[in-house]
C-alpha cells in the first residue's frame, strides 16, 4: 500500500509546462526497458543493501523503485508533478511506501542529519543549482550516510561528444526541461565537503551521443 503527501505548490519554484511535463513522463515511462538494460548493473552495484528508509532527489516515474525492498519507503523529493501518477503506479507494484514531496531539490524541508541514504540518477543535470542541492544533501545525511549518485557528465575536450553536447545543448535544454549535458558535476561531488567521496567513469554506447559520458559512485557525509 502506498501513501503519498504532497507539498502544497508555494512551497515550491519549479515552472510546470504541461507540454513538457507530460512529454518527459511518457518519454521516461517508454524508455524504462532500454536505460534499465544499459543501466542495470552498475545500479544493482550501487543501490544494494539499502536502508528501509531512502531519499531520493527527482524520482521521475520511478526507474529506480526496483532497487528498494518490498516494505521499505522512499521519500520522494519531486516537483514536477507531471511524473506523480506514473511514480505512484510504480511504487503501488513494487510494494513501497511512498511518501511523495512537491519540493525542490535545493530545499527538501527534511531535518538536519535525519536520513542514512539520499540516492540520485540523471538528476544534477537538471536541477538549478548543483552545489545548493549538494550542500542540502549534506546537510540532510546522518554522519556516516552515504549520498550514492548515477550522472551523466561532460565529455572530455576535444572529443566527438563533446562537440555534440556544446552542438546540441540549447535543443537538448528545452526537450528535457533544464537539463544541461556539459556540467562536470564529479568536480561538484567532490568540492561538496563530503567525508569521502569515490567515483567510476563509464561510457555509454546509445544513439543519444551527448547522454553518453557518465559517472557513478559514493559520497559518505
Amino acid at each position: 500500500m502506498t501513501e503519498t503527501t504532497a507539498v502544497a505548490p508555494s512551497e515550491t519554484e519549479f515552472e510546470q509546462h504541461a507540454f513538457r511535463g507530460r512529454l518527459n513522463a511518457a518519454f521516461f515511462s517508454v524508455m524504462d526497458p532500454y536505460m534499465e538494460a544499459n543501466l542495470r548493473s552498475r545500479k544493482q552495484r550501487l543501490f544494494a543493501d539499502l536502508p528501509p528508509e531512502v531519499v531520493e532527489i527527482g524520482s521521475g516515474v520511478g526507474a529506480n523503485l526496483r532497487y528498494l525492498p518490498v516494505g521499505s519507503t522512499l521519500v520522494s523529493i519531486e516537483p514536477n508533478r507531471y511524473m506523480h501518477d506514473p511514480l505512484r503506479d510504480a511504487a503501488h507494484r513494487r510494494g513501497v511506501r511512498l511518501d511523495l514531496r512537491e519540493r525542490m531539490a535545493e530545499q527538501t524541508g527534511l531535518p538536519d542529519e535525519s536520513v542514512d541514504s539520499v540516492i540520485s540518477s540523471l538528476v544534477l543535470c537538471s536541477v538549478q543549482d548543483p552545489a545548493a542541492v549538494l550542500a542540502e544533501i549534506r546537510r540532510i545525511l546522518r554522519p556516516g550516510g552515504t549520498f550514492r549518485f548515477l550522472e551523466h557528465v561532460v565529455a572530455p575536450a576535444g572529443t566527438p561528444t563533446r562537440a555534440a553536447q556544446r552542438i546540441l545543448r540549447r535543443p537538448w535544454a528545452w526537450a528535457f526541461e533544464g537539463c544541461s549535458c556539459e556540467r562536470d558535476l564529479e568536480q561538484s561531488i567532490r568540492a561538496a565537503g563530503f567525508a569521502s567521496v569515490t567515483v567510476e567513469r563509464y561510457r555509454l554506447h546509445t544513439p543519444f551521443l551527448p547522454f553518453n559520458t557518465h559517472i557513478a559512485g559514493v559520497a559518505q557525509a
